[in-house]
């Protein structure tokens, strides 16, 4: 079964909610940075930001990771951009949430992707969810049940806006954004997430 939202339609509508549980779920909210401070803050990313090109072993031999990535924390230990740190204001008071990290992922044409995956519970801080903003052109994001019947949602994930998944849908779901059959234009995605604290 699969659940398509085009973009335009939910720009419209406000949020929405994409799938449900006793979490949150999954919502998407369009339109949550207008849009002229979206298109700067993905030109000042985009500039600024040290991206790196990471490599990974698959099967017999060693492949590039099919995007640019970075990540950085929140709690005042490493400078951050004003516009990455305006940003990570905004999510943090929309959300209510003491987020503690951010990871970017540079998509610089359509053959830059993500295969679908969940983040990895031990890696979270229950019950927060993690934030997507989304900035540049606007790209697809599969979101697939792990049992039968799969059920599939397809969203456009557009400039500006924000998805929220809570960290019970990391054991039901996996998302991932696939390569595009269609020219698309550069995307950045700020992943916001509450990482436990590492032991002393």
């Amino acid at each position: 079964m699969l659940a398509t939202f085009p973009a335009a339609d939910l720009f419209s509508q406000g949020p929405r909610t994409l799938i449900e549980d006793p979490e949150g779920g999954c919502v998407y909210i369009p339109g949550a940075v207008e849009r002229a401070r979206a298109v700067a803050w993905f030109e000042a990313l985009r500039d600024a930001v040290d991206w790196q090109h990471l490599q990974r072993p698959m099967y017999d031999r060693i492949v590039d990771v099919p995007r640019l990535t970075a990540g950085y924390r929140l709690d005042g230990s490493e400078p951050l951009s004003p516009a990455l740190g305006a940003a990570a204001d905004i999510v943090r008071a929309r959300y209510a949430t003491p987020f503690t990290h951010v990871g970017l992922n540079y998509y610089r044409d359509a053959r830059d992707s993500v295969a679908p995956h969940n983040d990895k519970l031990h890696t979270l801080v229950a019950p927060h969810p993690i934030v997507l903003l989304s900035l540049g052109d606007a790209r697809r994001m599969e979101i697939r049940e792990k049992a039968p019947p799969r059920r599939v949602v397809r969203i456009d994930l557009e400039p500006g806006s924000l998805l929220a998944m809570s960290h019970a849908m990391q054991s039901t779901h996996d998302h991932g954004i696939p390569k595009s059959k269609h020219a698309v234009g550069p995307r950045i995605s700020l992943a916001f997430r509450v990482r436990p604290a590492k032991p002393a």
